[in-house]
């Protein structure tokens, strides 16, 4: 009986390991292609931008700048998902501060598109 049990945590053990491997390798997938971490980041940084000229713009719509903050937050999910942010950034939080009219958050994210190559897609905060 004892042998037998030992095989089930056996099996269970290795069901489980390549559960984890199979996780872990799907969560960094998209990083390793750089195409698509660059599609990724330049798609940020344009609904950035475009949530900039929304929130700083004069008049404004007070719709049209939530709608334009929902698509830059979302679009900060795939970045911080795909494991996209360098040089110790958290997108995900500074985007959502920005949004909710954090200035230093903002800058940070600007930054971010800078370090990206996409810089002209994004105003300076400030």
């Amino acid at each position: 009986m004892s042998m037998r049990h030992g095989c089930g945590v056996t099996r269970s053990v290795k069901g489980a390991a390549a559960v984890v491997v199979a996780a872990a390798l799907m969560s960094g997938c998209s990083s390793h292609d750089p195409a698509r971490a660059k599609e990724l980041q330049r798609d940020y940084c344009a609904k950035l931008g475009s949530w900039q000229d929304a929130a700083h713009a004069t008049p404004t719509s007070e719709a049209d700048t939530e709608s334009a903050g929902r698509a830059v937050v979302a679009a900060s999910k795939r970045l911080d998902q795909a494991g996209l942010e360098h040089g110790g950034t958290h997108i995900l939080d500074d985007t959502v501060d920005a949004v909710g009219g954090d200035i230093g958050a903002e800058g940070r994210a600007v930054s971010y598109c800078d370090s990206s190559g996409f810089e002209t897609l994004v105003s300076w905060a400030g």
